[in-house]
């Protein structure tokens, strides 16, 4: 059964939450601070957080970075705040997904269903490469690692599935859409600051200098390349 940690200091949407996630079989723990929320993620071991931003003792950029500090788990963040650079400063500190309120129930729920299979391992059979080596890093698909000079890169389950599509499709351009809707899902398609972001974290953690990538190739306007 699948866990979920919701992060949130309005009971009514903490009610609403539970109601609908236990509906439908899933386990839940709730927080109402950041500290209380890291300390039940080490202790219950999610295997999906839903995080408010609007914290009463931190902002929720923190507690996504104190969970990216040790677990992988999918970060989907609920937030009040509108900005672009605010959505693109969670994403960059390690969130999945973004959703603004006032928000639906059935689009929260897609959205977190589609962040919990993302994180799932790649069943046997899917796709006939399996390992991939440059010069700077290996990526091994059946076991859902990269290593880099001997020692294993630390990926959130949106940087690993972005890094997969590109592989499977070395030396192929994927367009910007296809990539978006392959790991976010198929309601997206516009949304390419996600992609910058996620194509820096991954040229930042593997490229040897980001700023001159070798494998993360960016064909402006139309997509993006990964070159082995």
């Amino acid at each position: 059964m699948t866990r979920v940690l919701v992060i949130e200091d309005e009971p009514q949407i903490v009610r609403a939450l539970v109601i609908n996630l236990k509906a439908r079989k899933y386990e839940v723990d709730a927080a109402h601070d950041g500290a209380t929320a890291l300390r039940l993620a080490a202790a219950r071991h999610p295997d999906v957080v839903v995080l408010d931003l609007g914290l009463p003792d931190m902002d929720g950029v923190e507690v996504i970075r104190g969970l990216r500090g040790w677990t992988r788990v999918p970060i989907l963040v609920l937030s009040a705040r509108h900005s672009s650079d605010e959505k693109v400063q969670a994403l960059d500190a390690g969130a999945d997904d973004y959703v603004t309120k006032p928000f639906g129930m059935d689009e929260l729920l897609a959205r977190l269903r589609a962040a919990v299979r993302r994180a799932e391992p790649a069943g046997p059979g899917e796709g006939d490469v399996t390992t991939v080596e440059t010069e700077e890093f290996t990526v091994d698909l059946a076991a859902k690692k990269v290593n880099r000079g001997g020692k294993d890169v630390r990926l959130t389950p949106t940087e690993w599935h972005l890094l997969e599509v590109l592989v499977r499709n070395t030396g192929r351009l994927v367009s910007q859409k296809q990539l978006l809707q392959e790991v976010w899902g198929p309601s997206y398609g516009t949304e390419t600051n996600y992609l910058r972001v996620y194509m820096a974290q991954l040229r930042r953690k593997l490229e040897a200098d980001p700023s001159h990538p070798e494998h993360f190739i960016t064909e402006p306007g139309m997509g993006y390349r990964f070159e082995g």
